[in-house]
């Protein structure tokens, strides 16, 4: 999960600089058209076949989170070339805290008095990040919040399908439903790489789906609730890369806001673990 972590961050690297050249749309177009073909290899050699994990019985719920995926990359990609790797990761780790806060009307789960703590403090992390007296970026700080919000709202679609879809057919479906909507609003912003820059594509494709098969194999062997927090790696490679690379601005106030933030993030995921293992002894004792 570290390396998957870590390769998604170097591919937010190659992302901005090739959206910097050629626009976000071509680059998450050509992104999505590899990525397509990796689920539909990989779906192929899953049991079943690919007739088998493509089957659904909530085609829209899988359609509107593939699509709330591909908005927020899109969101992602703009905000890198708008406020930098940096003012966007600082911004975009509160997504968990924004899931756990999602979780209770959407989900029906109960977020106890700390985990509540946990998250307002973390959204008093994120106040200060933004620092709308001192931040060079100004009102474009809210791209990534709104990334933010949107990753937070395709997870929740994601748990939701999980009840009745595997995660073959969910990763199927986000693949298969991203190429489409990409290639329907390519031809609106559309300017093909040239020259070497197709190799920079090249790099980013195969990073991205290294990525993604990291991370399968890491869902393979541990629970998800496990491996979230090594997430944290992905936006500490992403925002180490536009501070080393691009030069991107830092601030104390967004150091000290992002330490706030994901402190809090990882004691959200520890409190969850403690409270499943909590339902799991008493389900156990019950059972008994």
């Amino acid at each position: 999960m570290i390396g998957a972590a870590v390769t998604f961050g170097i591919q937010d690297g190659l992302s901005r600089f090739l959206a910097e050249g050629y626009g976000p749309i071509s680059v998450i177009t050509i992104r999505y058209w590899f990525f397509l073909l990796f689920v539909l290899a990989f779906s192929a050699t899953r049991p079943g076949g690919l007739k088998h994990v493509a089957g659904t019985t909530r085609p829209w719920l899988q359609t509107l989170r593939a699509l709330l995926l591909v908005s927020q990359i899109c969101t992602a990609l703009y905000g890198f070339t708008i406020v930098g790797l940096v003012g966007f990761q600082v911004i975009f780790a509160s997504y968990p805290l924004i899931i756990a806060a999602l979780s209770v009307p959407f989900l029906g789960e109960r977020v106890g008095w700390r985990r509540w703590l946990a998250i307002t403090a973390g959204f008093g992390g994120v106040a200060l990040a933004l620092d709308p007296r001192g931040s060079p970026f100004g009102p474009q700080m809210i791209i990534p919040l709104l990334g933010a919000i949107q990753f937070a709202g395709y997870a929740i679609l994601t748990r939701i399908a999980s009840r009745t879809d595997s995660a073959e057919t969910s990763f199927f479906w986000t693949g298969m439903v991203g190429a489409i909507a990409m290639s329907l609003i390519a031809p609106l912003a559309w300017t093909p790489p040239h020259g070497t820059d197709w190799l920079w594509m090249l790099l980013l494709c195969l990073f991205g789906t290294a990525a993604h098969f990291m991370m399968i194999k890491a869902l393979d062997k541990a629970e998800a609730s496990v491996l979230q927090p090594f997430s944290y790696f992905g936006i500490a490679t992403s925002a180490t890369i536009g501070f080393v690379v691009f030069d991107d601005p830092v601030t104390q106030a967004m150091l000290t806001g992002a330490a706030i933030i994901i402190a809090a993030g990882l004691f959200t995921f520890w409190r969850e673990r403690v409270r499943s293992k909590q339902e799991e002894s008493v389900a156990g004792t019950a059972s008994e």
